[in-house]
């Protein structure tokens, strides 16, 4: 499911183990307060002014309502769509590092510190951030880190138009996500009409296949590649895979012998980076219910390199770009 710790941990422990990458509240301290009565009268709306000024109220994807900056400066995000930030100008201070090796960003911010997975507490004190962006709604570990500075809940499974609007709004960059979706959609429609002209049929489907160490398969639905594929104007998904994304999917483990059942017109495999990874991926193309597949008889196979065909904005900036070399060579 897209909601739900155990998901975007699975997610990220992809990302981290090179095989899957697409996964606040304020904590404030009392102290005493020796002035006089008269200093305290005088004082305190110029203080409550210079807050309000500087602060406002934020409503997270928990529903948690959080007073967050108005203009964040130290900002850690902890999730697999680094690439969202990136797009709007933001810079994090700190984010898991190991989630953009590999990735279209992995040089884009090389002074970043890294926060580790889980986010670590400790480390994330000692850069002092006035806002940390979590993709987990696990309420145990927010509770520890919204200690340590403002902190919301962000959902990465969301489609990229919701993910641009909630960064937007949190950073004060409305107009700015704005503008960037509606340039990105004047590339994607762009994209499309080049390869509906170069011989991709309306209505075609597609699936996205990975593997996973210990010789598992997924069916990737409702995250990462997928989400650009299935686009306005792109490819479809297969009843089946649809009926997945209906239920939230981001992905989901098959068997083998289920993979006629989702292979669609076309089939994109992600690469994976682990060597039992890869290896399993060998076996599975030599297999003979790979090569019966329509798709693989018909030579409508793709390869993208996992850590690269992401669903952050960053990755699909890439993609426009690259589907149609894949597609058109």
């Amino acid at each position: 499911m897209y909601r739900g710790s155990k998901t975007v941990a699975l997610l990220s422990t992809f990302a981290l183990m090179g095989a899957l990458l697409l996964g606040c509240g304020s904590s404030n301290t009392n102290e005493s307060n020796t002035a006089s009565p008269t200093a305290e009268t005088t004082e305190a709306p110029a203080a409550t002014e210079e807050a309000a000024a500087t602060t406002r109220m934020f409503t997270d994807w928990s529903k948690h309502e959080v007073e967050v900056p108005v203009a964040p400066q130290r900002v850690i995000y902890h999730g697999e769509t680094t690439g969202d930030l990136l797009a709007l100008g933001v810079k994090p201070i700190g984010i898991m590092v190991d989630a953009i090796k590999g990735t279209v960003m992995e040089n884009q911010l090389p002074d970043v510190e890294d926060v580790g997975f889980p986010l670590s507490v400790e480390k994330s004190l000692s850069l002092k951030p006035d806002l940390i962006i979590f993709s987990n709604s696990d309420e145990q570990q927010y509770e520890a880190i919204s200690k340590v500075a403002p902190t919301v809940t962000f959902n990465t499974f969301d489609k990229l138009d919701v993910r641009m609007r909630f960064l937007g709004d949190l950073f004060n960059k409305k107009q700015e996500a704005e503008d960037w979706l509606a340039a990105h959609a004047v590339k994607m429609s762009e994209m499309w009409a080049e390869l509906h002209a170069n011989g991709v049929k309306e209505g075609e489907t597609a699936s996205v296949f990975t593997m996973y160490p210990g010789n598992r398969l997924f069916i990737m639905a409702g995250a990462g590649l997928p989400q650009f594929l299935y686009e306005e104007g792109g490819f479809k998904p297969t009843p089946i895979i649809q009926d997945l994304i209906d239920k939230e999917t981001g992905f989901a483990e098959i068997s083998a012998e289920l993979l006629p059942q989702y292979a669609a017109d076309r089939i994109f495999i992600l690469n994976p980076v682990d060597p039992a990874a890869q290896e399993s991926t060998s076996d599975l193309l030599k297999s003979e219910i790979w090569q019966k597949l329509p798709a693989v008889q018909s030579g409508q196979v793709y390869n993208f390199d996992i850590l690269k065909a992401g669903s952050d904005a960053m990755s699909r900036e890439w993609l426009t770009g690259e589907l149609p070399n894949v597609l058109l060579k």
